[in-house]
């Protein structure tokens, strides 16, 4: 199975004291070939950025017709 290995920021909000404040959040993650634009769609909505997309597991090229 194929895997993607997605470094992303997303940005949380936490409340401290009585000012908000704006803190990134950094993750890294495996997903799935064929959840991928559904994770990329996710990050999006939630304000956030892809830094790194990794092929994880799998053949580099094998849908794209590179042999």
């Amino acid at each position: 199975m194929r895997m993607f290995k997605v470094t992303a920021c997303v940005p949380s909000q936490s409340r401290i004291r009585t000012q908000r404040e704006l803190q990134n959040t950094y993750f890294t993650k495996l997903v799935p070939y064929d959840s991928w634009f559904r994770e990329q769609q996710r990050i999006m909505k939630m304000g956030g950025k892809i830094i790194k997309v990794q092929l994880a597991t799998g053949k580099q090229g094998a849908n794209t017709g590179l042999l």
